[in-house]
């Protein structure tokens, strides 16, 4: 079902697609309280941040996401237990729906609008959990509360940036969503109004409903999110669709014009073209019999059997093997080859030029979630007055930018001490020291302890975060590693060609490679240096090691440790002398904007490498580059999608307390602000989205 075309047709928005366009957005930002489009009337995105009132709790809402399905999303937070949720906004406007039809669709949305196992069990079978479902008494609007994915998106942008995806992947998905159907059709489940039938149908499979939580490249989970039973309720009448009787045999069908679609990248005809999918046939033969050519599936447990016992992929496809034949037979096919190859360019230009163009006159829409966020301090409300007291690592990223000068000649620390002038609430930081490398985080230990007096902590560590704290991240940070930038021609980044990979990065810090001539660079014997940052050194030996305990020791043995800003003067001075190739790594805050250490590109197994740092005019810092010169930023994409081998969240952490001010989950959302995200990246953190380049460039966050 396509679900923006003339889905209300009785407003006449210049997109054609009131619900997926930015007007009501842009409406509620420019206009305080504005409950309507300026432009069409359509209603506007929910005045944030607001509170919604449930049967299980209250909900403050704090963020717009965007649009999926039928509705819109938002983040938030239930204010008893300081839980995360995403809140789903469904709309019944009065110019489609009359106020009989309105109240009736309300009251079947709050019997059907979430499952669960009828016997009480609590399985985890990746169909988004929902909460509760809430109706809006005096309005136009329902809400669905439903489990929170931090990293989830759905199929269809997660395609969009992807473009079409390889079978290996197109398996993978069919047999984690078959498996969801295969439990989902064939459980007893309970329906919130306490109806209980045998299996459900999902009714409404498209590339907005499949989410997907991505862990590494390689890794990803699937979620079933909107089931027909409550999406379908806000189809407006005017719009004359019918829609589709829900059952097995359709959610199988939709499931296979979604793996074709994915694979191939557009619209194939499964049933009756066999042209389509030649790299993976057994592949293309499952998803015919998905879609019911031949002799289709039964049921979800016989199609999610068959996807098992798919033969493993050839390495080499038909297509290569075509070329290759021609290529043998004689003058002539040599000649079609090179027809072929130089169509195949001006197709990979023209699609180049395509996709460059797009981008060109793509909008707002890259940072629509940035203008999404509250504009400032002043804009979080309920911030509890009194004087709060946190913590974080003496030796860490947040103690080092609290430092540091973000706008005009107050530093991070004072701009965040007192953030709303009008409120009597004061924030005081006081770092903490964990003693050694072995000890469990001592700023988590001390909000666990009454005594300390210490409302939350701000930390990346949070191995020891049980189930009585809860957490918000806030930014993302990472670790740079760096060689001498020294200015002679056979220097270590022009050898190493500006780049290393985890594995070597191991093998050096165990020393296992102790000269340069191992990896083709100088006759340098390699000395490795590590910071004073208990957090750094923590997360070096997790990402890098391992913390495998042999390569731990080793690299305990192996390498000095300096504070960062000493080893940088010292590797520069080493490596001019000739007396060593040293190679160290540091916090991004203390090693992005310096030019005595070289940062490397990091690659993890066979992926490209990844640099974060970027030149002002987009492109990655190369060895040539003037690093003194300033023009370098972070790269915040690189982190927003942990691509970034080293890259790593940033959390504000809090006791899971409703007793107590909600101080972590405040100071949270102050930074999670337009001001707080801007404020955090002039400090060397990693803004949670894309910002913009008037913020980027500006020297202050207004």
């Amino acid at each position: 079902m396509d679900v923006f075309a003339d889905l209300y047709p009785e407003y006449v928005c210049s997109r054609n697609a009131p619900l997926n366009c930015d007007r009501p957005m842009e409406t509620a930002l420019e206009v305080k309280g504005a409950k309507f489009c300026l432009d069409c009337g359509f209603p506007a995105i929910l005045p944030l941040p607001c509170e919604l009132k449930g049967q299980r709790g209250n909900y403050q809402v704090t963020r717009f996401e965007g649009v999926r399905g039928m509705g819109r999303l938002y983040s938030g937070t239930q204010i008893q237990t300081g839980e995360t949720v995403t809140i789903k906004e469904y709309l019944l406007p009065n110019r489609c729906f009359n106020l009989a039809e309105t109240e009736n669709i309300k009251a079947n949305f709050i019997k059907v609008a979430g499952v669960s196992l009828a016997d009480g069990r609590t399985q985890n079978f990746r169909l988004i959990q929902i909460q509760e479902a809430i109706a809006d008494e005096m309005g136009e609007r329902c809400y669905l509360v439903e489990q929170y994915l931090p990293n989830a998106q759905t199929l269809g942008k997660y395609l969009q940036d992807n473009h079409e995806l390889d079978s290996t992947q197109v398996r993978e998905i069919l047999n984690q969503t078959l498996q969801t159907l295969e439990f989902l059709h064939s459980q007893k489940m309970r329906l919130p109004g306490n109806k209980t039938q045998q299996g459900l149908t999902h009714g409404n499979l498209s590339l907005d409903s499949i989410l997907i939580e991505v862990k590494t490249e390689r890794e990803f989970y699937i979620y079933l999110s909107d089931l027909a039973l409550w999406e379908y309720l806000f189809i407006p009448p005017s719009t004359n669709r019918s829609t589709p009787i829900a059952s097995e045999d359709r959610d199988l069908k939709s499931l296979a014009d979604i793996a074709a679609n994915i694979w191939i990248g557009r619209k194939v005809d499964i049933r009756n073209d066999d042209r389509w999918g030649e790299t993976d046939p057994p592949l293309r033969e499952f998803i015919r019999k998905l879609a019911g050519a031949g002799t289709p599936f039964n049921n979800a447990t016989a199609a999610r059997k068959a996807s098992l016992q798919l033969p493993k992929i050839e390495s080499t496809t038909s297509l290569d093997s075509s070329v290759e034949s021609i290529a043998n037979s004689g003058s002539g096919g040599k000649k079609l080859v090179v027809s072929i190859a130089i169509l195949s360019l001006l197709l990979l230009g023209g699609g180049v030029w395509y996709l460059l163009s797009r981008k060109e006159q793509s909008p707002v829409g890259d940072f629509r979630l940035w203008y999404s966020l509250l504009g400032s301090f002043d804009d979080v409300n309920s911030v509890p007055p009194g004087t709060f007291s946190y913590t974080g690592e003496k030796e860490g990223s947040w103690t080092n930018v609290l430092k540091l000068t973000p706008q005009s000649d107050r530093t991070l620390q004072e701009l965040l001490t007192k953030p709303k002038p009008d409120i009597a609430a004061i924030f005081n930081y006081e770092s903490t020291l964990t003693p050694n490398l072995d000890s469990d985080s001592k700023p988590i230990e001390s909000i666990r302890n009454s005594k300390s007096k210490k409302n939350f902590a701000i930390t990346s560590l949070t191995n020891n975060i049980t189930d009585d704290l809860d957490r918000q991240q806030i930014s993302y940070d990472g670790l740079l590693v760096y060689v001498a930038a020294s200015k002679k021609d056979s220097n270590l980044p022009k050898a190493l060609k500006g780049q290393i990979t985890l594995e070597q990065l191991r093998q050096i810090y165990t020393g296992k490679l102790t000269n340069w001539q191992q990896l083709g660079g100088n006759n340098l014997p390699i000395q490795t240096y590590a910071p004073t940052e208990i957090e750094a050194i923590q997360l070096f030996k997790k990402l890098v090691l391992k913390n495998d305990p042999t390569d731990v020791a080793l690299f305990t043995a192996n390498t000095k440790t300096l504070s960062t800003e000493k080893t940088q003067q010292l590797i520069l001075k080493e490596f001019d002398e000739g007396k060593n190739g040293s190679i160290g790594f540091g916090i991004v805050s203390k090693t992005w904007n310096q030019c005595s250490g070289y940062p490397l590109a990091l690659a993890d197994g066979n992926k490209s490498p990844i640099q974060p740092l970027l030149r002002r005019d987009g492109q990655p810092i190369n060895p040539s580059a003037n690093l003194c010169d300033k023009n370098n930023y972070i790269d915040i994409a690189s982190f927003q999608t942990v691509r970034y081998p080293l890259g790593y969240p940033v959390f504000v952490v809090y006791p899971k307390d409703n007793t107590l001010p909600p101080a972590g989950i405040k100071f949270a959302e102050l930074l999670k602000t337009r001001q707080g995200q801007c404020l955090l990246s002039k400090v060397g953190l990693i803004p949670l989205q894309p910002m913009p380049d008037k913020y980027l460039k500006s020297n202050a966050c207004k």
